[in-house]
């Protein structure tokens, strides 16, 4: 095989497995570290055999193998955490049963998802460590979305697989009593895993591709654990009316489409009716909650493919509520921007203003919306230096592109 195709299949089985291999290496070592590295060297020896010898028939086997190899050779030279040898040899014993023209290799990203939100690691690390062992995003992208350094970032994850090596955390699903704790930190997590991938909707960033789908994966296998919990059903809700879109968010010429500009022929139905039936089963349990909340303003948008319009009353109320419930930067800029549509700009502009200015300042929709809504408000000036901002924490270039086309034709 050329090394171009092996390179290709390697990239392949690291977006496909790599988060299920190292969950299932993890939950036998309960070494989240050691599991990382032992899996970065089996990506790397399948990066010099694969082009040589082919592509194995079971390529997560065959990863599986190398790297416990690697965890094994390393506990024996260390002479250390021989408790773990045991786990070990048991992980190579699954590594042959999955050779099995017939096995399926079990999927315990769930397991290593709540262990990440054991109470004994710090609650601000929580979703940043299940993003990066789970989801396979690194420490500079998810310090930028968390607004904090990447140093300090990679500091926080480093001490919390300390922790669950050195306390020997379970990777279990929680009980009844403990889930409510944890189950928070999960939920942000696929979401925010999801919204990585739905912001690379050019798929220029490797690291990105397929987050989307995994997350949309794990929201479906979340909820066959806990199908009675509301707001499992309300992100899982939530994540499909955004996918119900992505034909329609860039024009033939790859050009960016914004959400009022779309063309709602393209929107997926049977997705939009999926989502519409699990958010109307949450709404039945009588628990409301964020994700509830942030599905049902995606509704309201939804149904302008059959009604042709917006109810933006609707969605400032929906924002109004959401705004209360859970006040992140993102609730309080959309409830901004319904208000500044619902009503007019001057009080969008007011709720913008509100926000302090510390916590947007790297939030590009803070400054997209600032831009917009000045220009509304005929101060074009300060538009301008909004766009500006906009415009360098973009990372889209056809979205780069929309901002500087809306400074020549302001609405």
């Amino acid at each position: 095989m050329s090394d171009d195709g092996a390179h290709r299949a390697v990239e392949q089985a690291a977006r496909a497995s790599y988060g299920r291999l190292l969950a299932f290496l993890a939950s036998r070592t309960r070494d989240v570290a050691a599991a990382e590295d032992a899996l970065a060297d089996a990506f790397h020896v399948a990066l010099e055999h694969w082009p040589r010898n082919g592509v194995p028939a079971q390529p997560e086997a065959w990863l599986l193998t190398a790297a416990r190899r690697r965890l094994i050779d390393a506990a024996r030279r260390a002479q250390v955490r021989r408790d773990a040898l045991p786990a070990l040899l048991a992980a190579a014993d699954a590594a042959v049963e999955q050779a099995m023209p017939d096995a399926v290799f079990p999927d315990e990203r769930l397991k290593l998802l709540f262990a990440c939100a054991h109470p004994a690691i710090a609650g601000d690390v929580h979703t940043p460590l299940m993003l990066q062992t789970v989801l396979g995003l690194d420490a500079a992208r998810i310090a930028s979305a968390f607004l904090v350094k990447p140093a300090t970032m990679g500091q926080r994850l480093s001490r919390a697989k300390a922790k669950i090596r050195d306390a020997a955390i379970a990777f279990e699903v929680p009980s009844a009593g403990e889930l409510p704790a944890r189950l928070g930190a999960v939920l942000e997590a696929i979401y925010a895993a999801y919204g990585s991938g739905w912001d690379d909707v050019a798929g220029a960033d490797p690291r990105r591709k397929g987050l989307a789908v995994e997350a949309l994966a794990l929201g479906r296998t979340l909820l066959q654990l806990l199908p009675t919990e509301p707001e499992v059903r309300g992100l899982l809700a939530l994540m499909l009316y955004c996918e119900s879109r992505r034909a329609a968010r860039r024009g033939e010429d790859g050009a960016y489409v914004p959400l009022s500009q779309q063309d709602t022929a393209q929107w997926s139905r049977p997705m939009i009716g999926e989502a519409d039936r699990l958010l109307q089963a949450a709404q039945q349990a009588g628990r409301l909650g964020r994700f509830q909340l942030e599905a049902a303003i995606q509704s309201v948008h939804a149904r302008r493919a059959t009604t042709g319009t917006t109810d933006w009353d609707a969605l400032m109320l929906l924002y109004g509520g959401l705004a209360s419930l859970a006040p992140t930067i993102g609730a309080l800029v959309g409830r901004a921007a319904a208000v500044a549509e619902a009503r007019d700009a001057t009080q969008g502009w007011s709720l913008l203003q509100a926000i302090p200015v510390d916590a947007v300042r790297d939030y590009q929709p803070y400054w997209a919306l600032a831009a917009h809504l000045l220009a509304r408000l005929q101060r074009h000036v300060e538009a301008d230096v909004a766009r500006e901002r906009a415009i360098g924490l973009c990372e889209d270039t056809a979205m780069r592109v929309f901002l500087r086309q809306q400074a020549r034709d302001p609405q």
